[in-house]
């Protein structure tokens, strides 16, 4: 028999297993690039803050640095500052926060469209925004005082206080909503069998079900507080804190050491509280597959205070949002009130390319931040069970870093020769990243929560047909978690837009972003410039936001169309 009329071989085992080795090749990738980035641009970056936090002036180690700074009043000024400051915005913002999720969730009126509407908006401005809003309002040239004739003195602790609660207010009302939702109404109909009073289900149900929602709400209000370094720096006066103290040393002094030093003694408190955050997070437990949803009736008693009072804090919430609108209008405030243009004529601080370069930063991180999730996603599905929790730990880790401590370790990470990396510094890629990591906890568990939906059988069902992992990802696993994807991606958008405390450390003479231009237009007197960039950033951050809601309502209608065919 010669070779050419040689039978074909009968394929063997081998050809699977080639198949499952491409598979576990894939699924390494899958894992190894996103891990690759969390050491690179996160757990690296971190050890270089404390290595040079304990860095003496000759070069040698030790903990000079801290005797250093725990020994300076300033130091121990600013930190009682913070921790005062964040348990008074705390309890401010857990306080309204609950009021409005509760007429949200547990009370029946109209107008609750509108504040949902309303209660968002601070989440689409910078956190100065808030700042400039209540300069306007109630500062010495501001309208009230226009009006009304009272002088206030906004600057410092009650401006600050204000500043801060109007910021961290959505994310207390989303999270307590959050745990809201879950109360099963059966309960609530079993209670009134009973007998029981609407007090005595708000006291003795409502109250205990919602409490570990109100505990994450306390923590995560308090991690922005004493973060936050937009609102402190445009109102905060001379009442120092943590954030301003770390921008002081590395601006102001030039003392990367002691801002390294400052920065750690931030990431304790913050770190502490994620913890409890996340262990609440864990007591709080899921809403249970048969519950049924509460809808409310009608209860005068209950429902008009409630709603009278919602209302009004997003009245509040309204008024110092629209007046930085209204503001960037005004030819000469306040005492030139016609209206004009010229405003968003800018011309300093890089005018408008700012505005671009946010954006195209702004994109790029969005887009490389949700597929480097999506990725780490679908590897973690494939990878040993050993290795999974390790890996979620470290995902979820940047959550505990303020944007602060993570832009002061790119800073000194990236600006020194004695590393490859040094070329990424003064680039818009260095911010992208440092964008994306700063966010990379929140993008990571949203993308984690869709594919917990996911159907282990479509997996299988596929996999059975010998679809390896590469088409299962593409063709199984996105389209399903596709709305997932999607919000991440606008949310990483929208954040990347208008963050400040994270880049505030990385922007050069030549590089600078939306959020940054805004400070420094403030710190120019330029006050009504700096409204008219603001309402420009909050433009494009809406524009989007409507972007992500057409897209998702196609998503939903095409699906609902495929399921309907």
């Amino acid at each position: 028999m010669t070779q050419a009329t040689l039978p074909r071989p009968i394929p063997s085992r081998g050809a699977k297993s080639a198949r499952f080795d491409g598979d576990k090749a894939l699924a390494l990738i899958c894992v190894g690039v996103p891990l690759l980035g969390l050491v690179l641009f996160f757990l690296y970056p971190m050890a270089i803050v404390f290595l040079r936090s304990i860095t003496t002036a000759d070069g040698a180690y030790g903990l000079s640095n801290y005797a250093e700074v725990l020994g300076s009043s300033g130091f121990w000024r600013a930190t009682r500052h913070s921790m005062v400051m964040g348990g008074a915005t705390t309890l401010l913002s857990v306080t309204l926060g609950f009021i409005i999720a509760h007429g949200l969730y547990r009370c029946a009126f109209r107008g609750k469209r509108l504040i949902r509407a309303v209660i968002i908006l601070p989440l689409l401005a910078p956190s100065l925004v808030q700042a400039l809003g209540l300069i306007f309002l109630l500062g010495r040239n501001g309208l009230v005082n226009q009006i009304f004739g009272i002088e206030m003195e906004i600057y410092g602790f009650w401006g600050l206080l204000i500043a801060n609660t109007l910021y961290a207010l959505p994310q207390a009302v989303m999270i307590i909503g959050a745990a809201l939702v879950l109360l099963d109404a059966r309960t609530y109909e079993a209670a009134e069998v009973m007998g029981a009073s609407p007090l005595l289900q708000f006291r003795d149900l409502t109250l205990p079900a919602a409490r570990f929602g109100i505990l994450n709400a306390a923590f995560v209000v308090f991690i922005i507080t004493i973060t936050d370094f937009g609102n402190a720096a445009v109102i905060g006066g001379d009442y120092s804190v943590l954030a301003t103290e770390i921008y002081a040393q590395v601006i102001g002094q030039r003392n990367f050491n002691m801002g390294a030093v400052v920065g750690i003694m931030l990431l304790l408190p913050t770190v502490a509280a994620y913890a409890i955050e996340r262990r609440a997070m864990r007591l709080q437990g899921r809403q249970p597959a048969n519950a049924q949803r509460f809808v409310p009736s009608f209860a005068p008693l209950r429902d008009l205070p409630m709603a009278g009072l919602s209302l009004l804090i997003c009245l509040a919430v309204l008024s110092v949002i629209a007046i930085v609108f209204y503001a960037s209008f005004v030819r000469l405030w306040p005492y030139n009130m016609s209206l004009t243009l010229k405003h968003y004529n800018i011309t300093l601080a890089g005018g408008y390319s700012s505005l671009w370069v946010t954006t195209w930063i702004s994109l790029a991180a969005a887009a490389g931040g949700t597929f480097l999730v999506f990725l780490l996603a679908v590897g973690l599905r494939r990878a040993p069970a050993i290795l999974v929790q390790p890996l979620q730990v470290l995902a979820a880790m940047p959550a505990a870093v303020p944007g602060m401590v993570l832009g002061l370790a790119y800073i000194l990470t990236f600006n020194s020769t004695a590393t490859p990396l040094y070329l990424l510094y003064g680039t818009a890629a260095l911010i992208g990243i440092v964008n994306f990591y700063h966010y990379h906890t929140q993008a990571f568990l949203t993308v984690m929560t869709g594919f917990r939906q996911l159907p282990e059988a479509l997996e299988e069902a596929a996999s059975s047909l010998g679809a390896g992992l590469g088409r299962v990802a593409v063709n199984i696993i996105a389209p399903f978690v596709a709305p997932m994807l999607i919000s991440v991606f606008f949310f990483l958008f929208m954040r990347s837009m208008v963050t400040l405390s994270a880049v505030v450390f990385l922007t050069t003479p030549d590089l600078s972003v939306a959020a940054v231009t805004i400070m420094r237009l403030d710190d120019a007197g330029l006050t009504s410039q700096a409204a008219a960039f603001s309402c420009a950033v909050m433009a494009v951050v809406v524009a989007a936001l409507f972007g992500m809601k057409a897209v998702l309502a196609y998503l939903g209608h095409r699906t609902g169309s495929g399921s309907v065919g």
